[in-house]
């Protein structure tokens, strides 16, 4: 899906850094951008649209925007002398897993809430906006930031989930009209390939800008020689997979992923069809054929990890993504023409070019704490640190993160299973 930001200023999507004095000026504009991004994201989608909760991983669109403004309320504006919470019950609604705030509504039950209904949610978020601009020259310029990056997050599974909604009705409804193509980028299908001779290398975020806490410190790793592709694996090549029998050979596929394909019947990505005799899929402007040049998208570490396998080749750890990711891009910029990012490649000492920003990209890495982690005190240290365990780390952003929102050292993850993530993977191998 690629959809322009035609009423946001992209320089107010940058991050700013945590440590250094913000101006004030500069934060009241990007927080009014990022907040108003969330609303154009919305604004295609009815009602109804914005209630339905298609499956517990889902949530619905106008629970984003409600919870992502509880966010700034309770950890910034409830604190403030002479302000007024818009509704006291919206804390039970709308917090999502702070444990240390309190009870909350089961996030499987999100779609059952018809009340508060949209136009409360728009009032809500009105409210919160207006005492931020009130508040802001007192409130922490660190935690806005980090309530901006929250938001910014969710406006991908916003747009993650309202593609699952739509896609469970029988009429495949587009989320925007036009031309339909994803935002994915085409590219030739033969897979070449970047050769590392391992050694000593740093991972992880420096300082300076803004990064999450999961994303430090910043620590040495060893790593042997290895070989990682340039650039995501395409949907022809996905398509030899599938002719190839891929979905009906547990020899390649791990114990969970193989009891996974026979319990969900997998046999393609998800979101993909058969129609007249050949594969279409499903995207946000509607169903269309598969592209076999194009990036594959929506396939679970499973599927990802069996790919790998058949190919002969393996996912890499995130340490060798990262030190391939960062020994060959450049400046990271907003496309012009979508809400995602790209990385644009650098010449690297190999002159190759290691191109990001299509899909997420499964590595074989478990989620876990770097070295020295240690979380934040209180319930903001809930954001990341306590979900260290059953998930796999995935890199790189994708079509639709908002711009100025990833970085090489993002350390995006999601379970096993998961498909409804615009996830795709790239090949590594031993040399």
């Amino acid at each position: 899906m690629a959809m322009s930001v035609t009423r946001v200023d992209p320089r107010w999507l940058a991050a700013p850094s945590p440590g250094a004095d913000h101006d004030r000026n500069a934060l009241t504009e990007r927080l009014r951008a990022v907040r108003k991004h969330t609303e154009v994201l919305a604004r295609p989608l009815s009602p109804e649209d914005q209630t339905v909760q298609s499956m517990p991983d889902v949530s619905p669109t106008k629970w984003h925007r409600a919870h992502t403004t509880w966010f700034f309320e309770t950890f910034l504006l409830a604190s403030q002398p002479g302000y007024r919470m818009f509704d006291p019950s919206y804390g039970f609604l709308f917090n999502s897993y702070y444990e240390a705030l309190g009870p909350r509504h089961a996030r499987m039950q999100r779609g059952q809430l018809s009340r508060p209904g949209i136009e409360e949610i728009g009032a809500y978020r009105r409210h919160v906006d207006e005492g931020m601009d009130t508040f802001l020259d007192r409130l922490s310029a660190p935690l806005v930031e980090l309530g901006l990056q929250h938001e910014q997050q969710h406006q991908e599974l916003l747009l993650m989930d309202i593609k699952h909604v739509l896609s469970v009705n029988p009429l495949r409804p587009a989320y925007l009209p036009g031309e339909p193509r994803m935002g994915l980028v085409a590219r030739p299908t033969p897979t070449r390939w970047v050769d590392n001779d391992g050694g000593l290398f740093e991972i992880g975020h420096a300082g300076g800008a803004f990064a999450f806490d999961n994303e430090s410190p910043r620590h040495s790793v060893h790593l042997e020689p290895f070989s990682i592709a340039e650039g995501p694996v395409t949907c022809g090549r996905w398509l030899e997979f599938i002719d190839d029998g891929g979905y009906q050979r547990p020899e390649l596929w791990l114990s969970d992923g193989w009891a996974a394909v026979q319990g969900s019947d997998w046999g393609s990505p998800l979101y993909w069809f058969e129609e007249g005799g050949a594969w279409q899929v499903f995207t946000l402007r509607g169903p269309r054929p598969v592209d076999p040049s194009e990036t594959l998208c929506h396939v679970s570490y499973y599927e990802a990890d069996a790919y790998a396998r058949w190919a002969g080749a393996r996912l890499p750890t995130e340490a060798e993504w990262e030190v391939g990711a960062a020994g060959s891009v450049g400046a990271i910029d907003a496309a012009p023409e979508s809400t995602g990012l790209r990385l644009h490649p650098g010449s690297a000492p190999g002159g190759h070019r290691f191109t990001l920003g299509e899909v997420w990209e499964w590595t074989s890495s478990a989620y876990l704490p770097y070295p020295r982690f240690r979380p934040a005190r209180g319930a903001v240290g809930e954001y990341n640190g306590k979900f260290m365990v059953n998930q796999h780390v995935l890199r790189g952003g994708s079509c639709i993160t908002p711009p100025g929102h990833a970085r090489i050292t993002y350390r995006n993850f999601f379970p096993p299973p998961a498909r409804w993530a615009f996830s795709g993977l790239r090949l590594a191998r031993d040399r």
